[in-house]
C-alpha cells in the first residue's frame, strides 16, 4: 500500500496566480485521511478524505477571497505528488507538491 501521510510542499497555479501551501495528510488506516492545508491566505480544513491506493481526494471550504467549496485530487507517486483543485466556474488548476516529511 503507497504511503500517502506526510507533510507536502505545494503549488497550485490558480487563476489568481501560483498558491503555495503545506498540506498535511494523515492517514486514518481505513481509506479515509484528515489533515489541513495552510498557505499565505490561511489555513483551511481538508474534508471528506479519502484514499483509494495511492489517489487522494477531499474537499476545502474556502471562504477568502470568496466562499466556495474546493474539489481536490491528487496522485502519490514516492514524494512527488500530483493533481487539481476544482474552483467553481473557475475549472479546474493544476497542483504540484513535494514531500518534506512523513
Amino acid at each position: 500500500m503507497p504511503n500517502v501521510a506526510g507533510k507536502w510542499d505545494c503549488v497550485v497555479n490558480s487563476p489568481l496566480g501560483e498558491q503555495k501551501s503545506v498540506l498535511t495528510v494523515n492517514d486514518n488506516g481505513d481509506g479515509t485521511w484528515s489533515g489541513d492545508n495552510t498557505g499565505t491566505m490561511g489555513g483551511l480544513s481538508c474534508d471528506n478524505g479519502k484514499v483509494d491506493g495511492n489517489k487522494i481526494t477531499w474537499t476545502m471550504d474556502m471562504k477568502v477571497p470568496m466562499p466556495m467549496t474546493l474539489e481536490c485530487d491528487a496522485t502519490i507517486d514516492g514524494d512527488t505528488l500530483t493533481g487539481g483543485v476544482k474552483a467553481g466556474a473557475f475549472g479546474t488548476s493544476p497542483m504540484k507538491g513535494t514531500r518534506v516529511s512523513g
